[in-house]
Formats: C-alpha cells, sequence, structure tokens
C-alpha cells in the first residue's frame, strides 16, 4: 500500500509543480481557459503559489503524515473549487480540473490508508 502511495504521492506533486509552472509563465492555454472561467489573469500567481505549496506539502508528507495529508485536502478543496468556478462561468470543460482532482483524491486516500 505504501509503495502506491509514493508512486500516486509523487506524480500529484510533479503534476501540480507543471501546474504551477505553467501559471507562473502564464502559459497560453492555462490563461485561456481561466479567462473563459472568469478568473483575471492577476491571480495566476497565487493560484501557481497554492499548487506549489500544496505539491511541496505532500512531498514533505511522505515524512510528516499530517502534513501530507493536509496538502491533499487542500488540493483537493483547490480543485473542487476550481471545477465549481468554471461551471459557474458555463465553461465545461472540465478535464484538466478533473485530473488534478482524481490525483488529489488519490493521494489523499492512500495518505490515510496508510496512517
Amino acid at each position: 500500500m505504501f509503495v502506491a502511495y509514493l508512486i500516486v504521492t509523487v506524480l500529484t506533486a510533479a503534476a501540480n509543480f507543471f501546474s504551477a509552472g505553467c501559471d507562473f509563465v502564464r502559459y497560453k492555454q492555462v490563461s485561456i481557459a481561466m479567462a473563459k472561467a472568469g478568473v483575471p489573469e492577476s491571480w495566476m500567481t497565487a493560484l501557481g503559489i497554492l499548487k506549489a505549496a500544496g505539491a511541496l506539502g505532500l512531498l514533505a508528507g511522505i515524512g510528516l503524515p499530517l502534513i501530507g495529508a493536509a496538502a491533499a485536502c487542500g488540493l483537493t478543496l483547490f480543485f473542487i473549487a476550481a471545477m465549481i468556478i468554471h461551471l459557474r462561468a458555463h465553461d465545461y470543460s472540465l478535464g484538466p480540473a478533473t485530473f488534478f482532482l482524481l490525483l488529489a483524491v488519490g493521494a489523499l486516500m492512500l495518505r490515510l490508508a496508510t496512517l
């Protein structure tokens, strides 16, 4: 079980670091998706910081289980909120947010299972 937790956690952290990097450099497709959802471009840095912090927390959580559980919970809530914001803007392209949400939920469930 712990090996599955490690794999999912590292994958989730890597995906969130990548997503944060896209936010930091204002990657065009991300900017377009955020504009469709009504998210101001000025928020991109803050959203990237939240994703990067979640990824760091996941990695720290390998050795500090409560930190990992908190980070996975935070990322889960972050991506639920992202999906709600997209839906409220009538933007139904939820594939990326769903992918990130499922990774975060997987990391959370596996972290809780290994406690």
